[in-house]
């Protein structure tokens, strides 16, 4: 069974983070909020977590997978980037947006996507996610809480619990924080390309509403 946590908002009470990370550090999948909506997070190390989110969400290692990261210098650290890609980045984070970037040679090939060697990475703008980032240390592994035939992502704790208690390990409770999922922009090619309208606004890179 998932154990469900009240966490403030704003305010998250730092012995829930501690022990949040412990679970993650021993395997635990985790549903957290986020600055879009509820997103499911395993260690980037752990194989069988990883194994279990893509059986819960119902995808394929071809469907590009999110690392949640507390600031732009583990972007770096995890992705190859540029002058231009890191402008960009600067301009947007934190915020609701996903950059598909080249993975670079720290990143677990299994959670790449097999042929371009690419990964999703954002940097959210929620108190709970920044501050467990912060407490683990290193980025998560992460992807929308969007279970197969819904059309909308789990906003409710309640709601998450009722449909994967048998299947998630923890559930970090901080209250409604939408639906609207990340907007998603592709960085690897000569100009920005609009992956996914989402709760990011279009306008910082050019792209019509």
């Amino acid at each position: 069974m998932a154990r469900v946590v009240n966490i403030h908002p704003e305010s998250p009470q730092p012995r829930l983070l501690t022990q949040a990370v412990d679970f993650i550090r021993q395997g635990a999948i985790v549903a957290l909020p986020t600055d879009s909506c509820y997103a499911l997070a395993c260690g980037l190390g752990d194989k069988d977590a990883l194994d279990r989110i893509r059986l819960i969400r119902g995808i394929d290692d071809r469907h590009h997978l999110t690392l949640m990261c507390r600031d732009l210098s583990e972007i770096a650290n995890y992705a190859r980037v540029d002058n231009a890609q890191y402008r960009l980045l600067k301009a947007a984070t934190p915020g609701s947006y996903t950059f598909i970037l080249e993975g670079s040679k720290e990143l677990p090939r299994r959670v790449m996507h097999p042929k371009r060697k690419t990964i999703g990475l954002r940097i959210p703008d929620h108190p709970v996610a920044l501050a467990l980032l912060e407490e683990l240390g290193e980025p998560l592994l992460t992807t929308t809480l969007q279970l197969p035939g819904d059309e909308t992502p789990l906003t409710e704790g309640w709601e998450i619990q009722d449909r994967l208690d048998d299947h998630i390990d923890w559930i970090l409770d901080a209250g409604y924080c939408g639906t609207e999922p990340t907007t998603v922009v592709d960085l690897t090619g000569p100009a920005p390309e609009l992956v996914r309208a989402g709760r990011g606004p279009l306008a910082l890179f050019g792209f019509e509403a």
